[in-house]
C-alpha cells in the first residue's frame, strides 16, 4: 500500500520468513554457524531458545538452505507427538513404508538400518522439532533413545530443539534428566540491542530499495527498541505500521512515533 509512496520495491518489513532478508547482526550469523558447526561435527543433540518472535523460524530456514546436501532434513512441527508416534513419524519422513501394525521394534529395527545405510552413503540425518518447550515428557525420553542410534564412532541421528524460554524449565523435570545430560549446545536468541534495532531497520529498508534519507528519527527508533523489547517480529510489525501510519498522513518527513 505504501510501498510506491516511500520508493520502496516491497514491503520491508513483512514477517513472513524470507532467507534473503536474514539479518546477521544480534549474534544471529554467529549463533547460525556454530550450529552448522555442531551438524556438521554430529554433535548430537542441540537446543535453540528464544522468546516468541525472536527468529526461530528464519534460523531454521537458513540452516536447511546453509546445510549440504549430504544432510537430510526432518522438520517435525508438530511437537506434541506421542512418544510411541515419534518413530513412526520419523520413518515416514524416511520414506519407510511402516505402520502400528509392525510394531515398534520392528519399525525402530527398520529405521536403523535406513540411517546406517545413509551413513555408508556419506548421508546423515538431522531432526528439527520446532516448539519443542510443548513435547510431552516421554516423547523427550524417546527422543533421547532415538538419539543413542549410532556406528562406533559416529551418532546416525541428530536433534535440534528450538524452543521458547519454558523449554529449560520444561528440561529440569527428573525423568528427562538424561536428555538434558545429552544436549551437547545450549544457544540462545537474544532480543537486539538498541543500535541492532537501528541497523535491523536500515538493513530491511536497504533490501526493498530504499535509497532516501532516513525515514525514522532517532526518537522513532528508540521507541522501536523499547516498544518492540528487541524481538525482530514485534520489531517488524512496529515499524510496518509506522509507515502506513505515516503513508496515511500523507507524510514524506521523518517518522515519529
Amino acid at each position: 500500500m505504501y510501498t510506491e509512496y516511500f520508493g520502496l520495491k516491497v514491503q520491508p518489513f513483512r514477517v513472513t520468513p524470507d532467507t534473503t532478508r536474514f539479518y546477521a547482526g544480534g549474534e544471529r550469523e554467529s549463533l547460525l554457524n556454530a550450529v552448522l558447526y555442531a551438524i556438521s561435527h554430529g554433535d548430537g543433540i542441540i537446543k535453540i531458545v528464544g522468546e516468541v518472535g525472536s527468529g526461530k523460524t528464519m534460523l531454521t530456514r537458513m540452516l536447511e538452505k546453509s546445510l549440504p546436501s549430504s544432510v537430510r532434513v526432518i522438520y517435525l512441527p508438530n511437537p506434541s507427538l506421542k512418544a510411541d508416534d515419534l518413530i513412526y513419524t520419523i520413518a515416514h519422513e524416511l520414506g519407510l513404508s511402516v505402520s502400528n501394525a509392525n510394531g515398534k521394534s520392528h519399525t525402530l529395527q527398520t529405521v536403523q538400518a535406513k540411517l546406517v545405510s545413509l551413513h555408508s552413503e556419506n548421508q546423515s540425518v538431522v531432526v528439527f522439532i520446532d516448539e519443542a518447550q510443548c513435547m510431552p515428557l516421554e516423547s523427550l525420553e524417546e527422543l533421547r533413545l532415538l538419539s543413542n542410534l549410532e556406528t562406533e564412532t559416529e551418532k546416525l541421528l541428530q536433534v535440534v530443539l528450538f524452543g521458547q524460554p519454558e523449554l529449560d524449565l520444561h528440561l529440569s523435570h527428573v525423568s528427562v534428566r538424561q536428555i538434558k545430560e545429552r544436549i551437547i549446545h545450549n544457544l540462545y536468541l537474544k532480543p537486539f540491542g538498541k543500535e541492532e534495532v537501528a541497523e535491523y531497520v536500515a538493513f530491511r529498508l536497504h533490501k526493498a530499495d530504499y535509497n532516501g534519507p532516513p525515514l525514522f528519527t532517532r526518537q522513532a527508533l528508540k521507541a522501536l527498541a523499547r516498544f518492540s523489547k528487541g524481538l525482530p517480529r514485534r520489531l517488524s510489525i512496529l515499524a510496518d505500521k509506522s509507515l502506513l501510519a505515516a503513508f496515511a498522513a500523507q507524510s514524506l518527513s521523518l517518522i515519529h512515533i
